[in-house]
């Protein structure tokens, strides 16, 4: 996202652009959004690399113009992690609806639970413009055929209006985002986003719940800190993290795993369990002569010739492990040629 976004400004913020990654030791696009609008909020008619504060204040605004736009995308038509993940979740009996809570901003869930007609809620009622209703996002009342997608830091077709309220237009230029930059957590503070940390917070009191994440660093200290406080205030509750990088290079995790017990950690090369870092060990004898191709789903080399890992870290992976699981058959792998049939080079 950082390559595409600064690939478009760049004609118009070159030279802030420039000083700005000069004065940074990092220069992903959350560390170069939270200076500018620090220096927008600052500076006033002082000029800093070429730029006043109005001026900061407009380049902020044409980067997360561009953050809606490098996220307005479209599913595939073939098939994809996010239809796999909807068919396991559409394919199996349930006596609770289950509950996606996600930061990004794009409608691919929203996308996949229409192709398959499977209700979902989000927490906004209505048709021309649908509003919030904190009341429904606190309740249990839907049927466990539906399914519940909190969109923690808003999305597209979101935006406010006249009041000031967040309402839901469907169109996918109305953008009200909480954006990566340093204000992210007073932002969240307010509706709708508050309301929808809570049934994070609500969801980990829940005796024997799961919660699954897979492409969160833990990074987002207002997330990570609801779920601390989840974790600590419910033993009974319980976070699987799979991570796409190896353990080293998820401190966030880490850190949170070290403290809670109920908080495992499982990366590419390690894992953290009951606040104990080891290797993952060689697999021994299969339990049984199916359990091959199962194996094979969540353990494998990642490139030809590289070492074995965990692979569950990938959303690829993720998505057609659980869409598999509802059934053996459908872990499959391909047979190795007999030794006479290989060729000769």
């Amino acid at each position: 996202m950082t390559d595409q976004v600064l690939k478009v400004i760049e004609p118009t913020y070159g030279v802030q652009l420039a000083g700005l990654k000069a004065d940074l030791k990092k220069h992903d696009i959350e560390t170069l959004l939270s200076r500018i609008r620090a220096l927008s909020g600052v500076i006033g008619t002082t000029k800093v690399h070429e730029l006043d504060g109005p001026g900061y204040h407009a380049m902020a605004e044409a980067i997360c113009g561009q953050i809606g736009k490098v996220v307005n995308v479209r599913l595939p038509k073939d098939i994809s992690p996010y239809g796999e993940l909807v068919s396991w979740i559409t394919g199996s009996a349930r006596s609770h609806p289950v509950e996606i809570f996600t930061t990004n901003y794009d409608l691919l869930f929203e996308e996949a639970f229409e192709r398959v007609k499977a209700p979902y809620f989000d927490g906004f009622t209505g048709a021309r413009e649908a509003f919030f209703d904190p009341a429904s996002v606190s309740g249990d009342e839907h049927a466990p055929r539906w399914t519940k997608l909190w969109k923690l830091h808003g999305s597209l077709g979101w935006k406010a209006n006249v009041h000031g309220e967040v309402i839901r237009t469907g169109q996918p230029d109305a953008t009200h985002l909480v954006f990566p930059e340093h204000l992210k957590y007073d932002q969240t503070q307010k509706a709708p986003y508050s309301a929808l940390l809570d049934r994070l917070r609500a969801f980990l009191a829940t005796d024997d719940t799961l919660l699954v994440s897979i492409g969160f660093s833990y990074g987002d200290a207002h997330i990570s800190a609801r779920i601390d406080e989840g974790l600590a205030a419910n033993p009974a509750a319980s976070v699987f993290a799979f991570q796409f990088q190896t353990l080293d290079q998820e401190p966030c995790a880490c850190e949170l795993a070290a403290r809670r017990p109920n908080f495992s950690v499982y990366a590419r090369d390690k894992a953290v369990v009951n606040g104990v870092s080891a290797d993952w060990a060689t697999p021994g004898d299969l339990p049984t002569k199916d359990w091959g191709p199962i194996r094979d789903s969540y353990w494998g080399a990642s490139a030809p010739g590289g070492p074995k890992e965990f692979k569950l870290g990938s959303v690829d992976a993720f998505a057609r492990f659980f869409a598999a699981s509802r059934s053996p058959q459908a872990f499959v792998t391909t047979p190795v040629a007999p030794a006479s049939a290989l060729p000769v080079t």
